[in-house]
């Protein structure tokens, strides 16, 4: 008799579980803030926040009003978005687990405002997270997605460049999420979505990363909560180069800091903001 399978792990979802993201999105509230109150989101509206984590834009455009629904891959941080929630005295934003790439029990035409800010852009499948942003926003409504710009010289975009130099290499069809930073990228997944291009505005804006600590108490932060960072330390011990790495991230966070302080930690890092039209 054949043994049971065990049902393969998705290893997006193990990547935003690994750790506590909480830990780094602390660092990202006030930049949150600030972007949802330039996405025109008025009380009353249906927003879906899609790649959440917990809560940086969802429970901001929840205090202008709208009626909140953030979806993210990961368990803790659902339950942590919640929480938060709750403790805001926040009933009109709730989180539930999902999956950008098809995001089942969404009826079509829902949502007035769907927004993205570092989220959908790491899950698999670019062009099903395209189709299925379009086919849950209503007609006249809005996509709004934050993007990390690949090689692009401030610092999400370098951790990431880093960060890969030191991980294995990406299984066989992977999609960089980076590529969400090219427009032309993102037209064609949104035209695949039947969003024509004149329909799509792009800028390219700065989110800046607030941090109680020195820039290398950050760099620790990020080398014990962020997923992607964990990974690339993980490999980089196993192959004898641990202390590399952090001295390459060491040097960029210190050489990005803009507070004028030793022990505080001010980066800010250009993104691009995706602005769709839906018809």
């Amino acid at each position: 008799m054949p043994e049971p399978t065990t049902p393969t792990a998705n290893p997006n979802q193990a990547l935003w579980e690994k750790g506590d993201f909480t830990r780094i999105a602390a660092s990202m509230r006030e930049s949150g803030e600030a972007l949802v109150a330039s996405l025109g989101i008025r009380a009353g509206d249906k927003v879906l926040d899609l790649g959440c984590g917990d809560g940086t834009t969802a429970l901001p455009a929840a205090r202008l009003g709208a009626d909140v629904l953030g979806v993210d891959i990961s368990r803790n941080l659902v339950a942590a978005g919640n929480r938060r929630a709750a403790e805001a005295g926040l009933a009109n934003c709730r989180f539930e687990q999902g999956d950008a790439t098809e995001l089942s029990g969404l009826e079509d035409d829902r949502f007035d405002h769907v927004i993205s800010i570092f989220g959908a852009m790491f899950a698999p499948r670019p062009f099903d997270v395209a189709r299925e942003m379009v086919r849950v926003t209503r007609p006249g409504g809005q996509i709004a997605m934050g993007n990390w710009i690949p090689n692009d010289p401030t610092l999400v975009a370098q951790i990431l460049k880093i960060s890969s130099a030191y991980s294995p290499p990406p299984p066989e069809g992977f999609v960089s999420p980076m590529t969400w930073g090219v427009r032309e990228q993102v037209e064609a997944r949104f035209g695949a979505a039947g969003i024509p291009a004149t329909d799509i505005a792009f800028s390219e804006e700065t989110y800046t990363f607030n941090f109680n600590g020195s820039p290398s108490e950050f760099v620790q932060t990020f080398h014990h909560y962020y997923g992607p960072t964990m990974n690339a330390f993980d490999a980089a011990d196993k192959a004898g180069r641990s202390d590399a790495l952090a001295g390459e991230l060491n040097a960029l966070f210190t050489r990005e800091n803009r507070s004028g302080r030793a022990d505080m930690t001010s980066i800010p890092a250009t993104f691009l903001l995706v602005r769709v039209r839906v018809a």
